[in-house]
C-alpha cells in the first residue's frame, strides 16, 4: 500500500542518516587521530555554529522543543567550525535519543574565565549510572537490552565529541540535573594580541 511504501521509505532514510552520523564519527576520529593531533583554528563566532547545529537538530527531531540563550555580545572562539559543529550535533542527538522520555532541550553558550561554555541541558531520564567521566570512553560496550541490533550505540559520539574537544585545548563533562541531564564542554576564547 502507499502508507507501507511510505514507512519503508521513511525507514530506509532514519537508516541513511543513521549510517552518515556513523561515517562522519570515523571520518573526525580518523581525521583527529589522537588529542595531540593539530588542527587548523580560526576565530569563529560561537554562536553562529551553536546556531546552525540547532537548525540541523531542528529539522531532524521536529517534535522536541529547542531553546537557545546566547551571550549580547560576540563571542569568537579559536575552533574548527565544522568539527565543534559535530559535537554540538552529537551531544543534541544523545539528548534526543538516550534521554528516551526528553521533550525540550535547553542549549546555552556563555563566557566563564576566558572560556566559552557550551552547554546542552535536556528533560529526560538521566545519565545511567553514577560515573557520568565514563561515558567519554570509546570502549562503551552496547547495552545488553538494547533494541534492535544492539549496535546503534557504540559510543562512538560520545568519545569523537571529547577527542575535538580535547584537540581544541578544552574540557568536557557530563552530570545529571534534577531532571534530565547536562553535557557541557568548555573552549579557551579569542584573545587579540596587543
Amino acid at each position: 500500500s502507499d502508507q507501507e511504501k511510505q514507512e519503508l521509505l521513511e525507514n530506509t532514510r532514519e537508516e541513511a542518516q543513521w549510517l552518515i552520523r556513523v561515517v562522519e564519527n570515523l571520518l573526525s576520529i580518523t581525521r583527529i587521530g589522537d588529542e595531540q593531533a593539530r588542527i587548523t583554528k580560526e576565530p569563529e563566532a560561537a554562536e553562529e555554529v551553536l546556531g546552525e547545529a540547532v537548525r540541523k537538530f531542528r529539522r531532524r527531531f521536529p517534535s522536541i522543543t529547542v531553546s537557545v540563550s546566547v551571550p549580547d555580545a560576540l563571542l569568537l572562539v579559536p575552533m574548527d567550525p565544522i568539527l565543534i559543529e559535530q559535537v554540538l550535533a552529537n551531544l543534541l542527538e544523545n539528548a534526543a535519543v538516550h534521554g528516551k522520555t526528553t521533550t525540550d532541550i535547553h542549549v546555552s553558550l556563555q563566557e566563564e574565565d576566558g572560556f566559552a561554555r557550551f552547554s546542552v541541558q535536556d528533560n529526560g531520564q538521566g545519565l545511567p549510572g553514577k560515573n557520568a567521566a565514563g561515558l567519554f570512553d570509546a570502549a562503551a560496550k552496547p547495552r545488553p537490552n538494547a533494541a534492535g541490533d544492539g549496535k546503534r550505540n557504540m559510543g562512538l559520539g560520545l568519545s569523537v565529541c571529547r577527542a575535538i574537544v580535547r584537540t581544541h585545548g578544552g574540557t568536557i563533562d557530563a552530570k545529571n540535573l534534577p531532571q534530565g541531564a547536562e553535557v557541557s564542554f568548555c573552549l579557551p576564547v579569542y584573545k587579540e594580541e596587543l
